[in-house]
């Protein structure tokens, strides 16, 4: 879990600064599939190219390692997931969908909508007359 948690602070910090993974691969000596696999999480950052990533993309080689301080289990994650309703159907579903395209194209949607809730969220929270 910790792979993947600094893959995709890898991947959100290469985001923001509006990088493709042939650029970040480039500047540290590597190609974008390497790149890839580190944002995924199947293949473990090494400690100095962590450090050489981190001070290409201009930040703290701190903020690619996962900010809470205990690392969630595999069971702690299930009974999580058990806590939400409807949550155990979308995992089987997205399991079962062949193409690895479809499920990157599922996972984008989610996000998007999760994201979209949030701002969503927010307005109608600026929005709400004052009392």
């Amino acid at each position: 879990m910790i792979d993947v948690e600094v893959g995709l602070n890898l991947r959100r910090a290469r985001l923001l600064r509006k990088l493709s993974q042939t650029q970040l691969g480039d500047a540290l000596g590597i190609s974008f599939q390497q790149i890839q696999k580190y944002e995924r999480g199947v293949n473990r950052l090494s400690t100095s190219m962590l450090i050489r990533g981190a001070r290409f993309l201009g930040i703290s080689p701190v903020e690619l390692l996962p900010q809470h301080d205990s690392v969630e289990s595999p069971q702690e994650m299930v009974r999580q997931l058990g806590g939400v309703r409807g949550a155990a159907e979308v995992v089987n579903a997205y399991c079962s969908v062949p193409s690895p395209r479809v499920r990157r194209a599922l996972l984008q949607f989610i996000r998007a909508v999760a994201s979209s809730e949030a701002i969503d969220e927010a307005d109608a929270e600026t929005d709400a007359p004052v009392r």
